[in-house]
């Protein structure tokens, strides 16, 4: 079977909502936002729409239709967790007041496409799964709720049709602020969960999680990113 076969086509989804935090993981207490949504987050967005073992998204590109606008708000938030023991956990003991600093008013467009896992059946196909996300896309449905970085920012989403325009990006609006390109630094693209490990002479199973960064560039607009294979990147 050709190689393309394991592959979608580019899917086009438009995503906005009133606030969004794309969390940076260098700020220890306060939340504060990169510019611009991270690949983990549109990733997570797709895959609350829809989502099975037997395909893997990859994120193409983000565009930012809207200017870069924000927000700086300070709440209260629960320091700790509540115990898988079921012990009851007083709020007001465990109370914080933090600050911070998040987006406003955000619209993303969100280029992406699936592959086919090793884990997909005799019955997975592309084109199945192609018309499963677009029938759900369409109607609104998702898994649960998309959100944008935290959970009480929800997003809102439409697909965008095969061959129907696009909205244009910021970087063609006379509002834009800034020039044709601009870098944003190190971005989280992912957290990758590696099972395996080798030891010696010893090949053994073991869960780790990885972060991995890329020097994000927004160029017209479009946050660009290359397939992890073909690109360097951060651990």
């Amino acid at each position: 079977m050709n190689v393309k076969e394991f592959k979608s086509k580019i899917i086009t989804l438009r995503v906005w909502g009133d606030n969004a935090c794309f969390t940076r993981p260098e700020m220890k207490v306060e939340r504060v936002s990169y510019d611009v949504m991270t690949p983990s987050a549109a990733r997570g967005i797709l895959e609350a729409i829809h989502w099975k073992p037997a395909i893997k998204w990859r994120i193409k590109a983000i565009d930012v239709l809207k200017p870069i606008k924000w927000n700086s708000l300070r709440r209260n938030e629960v320091g700790n967790v509540i115990s898988p023991y079921g012990n009851p956990l007083f709020i007001e003991d465990t109370r914080q007041q933090r600050a911070g600093i998040f987006l406003r008013d955000v619209d993303y467009l969100i280029h992406a496409y699936f592959e086919i896992t090793p884990k997909a059946g005799a019955e997975d196909s592309v084109l199945k799964h192609m018309e499963i996300f677009q029938r759900r896309s369409e109607k609104g449905q998702c898994f649960q709720r998309p959100y944008l970085g935290c959970r009480e920012f929800a997003a809102h989403f439409e697909l965008i049709p095969q061959g129907h325009p696009l909205p244009e990006p910021i970087s063609k609006t006379p509002d834009l602020g800034f020039g044709t390109a601009r870098n944003l630094g190190y971005m989280l693209y992912d957290v990758l969960h590696d099972n395996t490990r080798d030891k010696g002479n010893i090949h053994y199973c073991q869960e780790s999680c990885r972060p991995v960064f890329f020097e994000a560039i927004l160029e017209n607009g479009r946050l660009k990113l290359p397939d992890p294979e073909e690109m360097e990147v951060l651990t």
